[in-house]
């Protein structure tokens, strides 16, 4: 499955790149590259200050083998006039060494000063360079954060972007919530001048318009039976009461 390993390492990779693109701050990235090139230039000149170091160290081994050599020339000199011709000739022979030394030295003291002088003209190339990206490194930041906050003003002024996207959201929510609280006001001002709440608080619990209807008609035939009751109590009664009244008014004069 060497074709599909492949389409799902490019896969990744594009996802991790699309991932590291959006957590990526140009500012950042420039910084960080303007302070590796800066401890870049340390490091050469680091090495310059070496290379002068040990040429230095050279130079004076090598004055020391100046001096060494002056001395047995002088001495050879003074032993072949003592006639210590085997002295003079020992005194050669540390001569020849000392300046095949000296030689050396001096190809070394040549060799690092080259390296020297390409170091230096180096540092000063990389100095120049670094600078120039300094410049650039903060031109760009500067131009990045411009665009950064006219993006911003743009996606506020025009309402997109995710902190106004919410902001807009939370908007609609309220509006809708206001208008159906309007709405629900509406109706219960329409229900109260219909006067639905008065009959509402007349109903009993559990009570609808077929049962207040029912309930009107059956207390009506009971006060109508109960007049009838009272008229023919009031009749019957009614005639007592004359009698009683008028042998009352028959016995008075006795």
């Amino acid at each position: 499955m060497p074709g599909l390993g492949g389409r799902m390492s490019t896969v990744i990779k594009a996802k991790i790149s699309r991932i590291l693109d959006r957590a990526e701050d140009p500012s950042e990235t420039l910084d960080y590259g303007y302070q590796k090139q800066v401890e870049l230039l340390q490091n050469v000149k680091k090495g310059i200050a070496d290379v002068v170091t040990s040429k230095k160290r050279l130079q004076m081994q090598s004055s020391k083998l100046e001096q060494q050599v002056v001395k047995l020339d002088t001495q050879a000199r003074q032993a072949l006039a003592q006639g210590r011709e085997d002295l003079a000739r020992a005194a050669l022979e540390r001569k020849t060494v000392a300046q095949t030394e000296l030689q050396s030295l001096d190809q070394q003291v040549t060799e690092l000063e080259r390296q020297q002088e390409q170091l230096t003209e180096n540092e000063r190339k990389l100095r120049q360079k670094i600078e120039a990206f300094r410049t650039k490194k903060e031109v760009i930041k500067a131009q990045y954060s411009a665009a950064e906050a006219q993006v911003k003003i743009s996606e506020a002024a025009h309402g997109v972007g995710e902190e106004m996207a919410d902001v807009g959201l939370a908007i609609q929510r309220a509006e809708d919530k206001t208008e159906q609280m309007k709405a629900r006001a509406s109706a219960v001002e329409e229900l109260e001048a219909a006067g639905t709440f008065d009959d509402i608080t007349q109903l009993g619990p559990g009570q609808d318009d077929i049962d207040r209807e029912l309930a009107e008609l059956g207390a009506g035939a009971q006060i109508d039976d109960e007049l009838a009751k009272m008229r023919a109590e009031l009749g019957s009664g009614g005639g007592e009461a004359r009698a009683l009244g008028e042998g009352e008014k028959g016995g008075s004069p006795g």
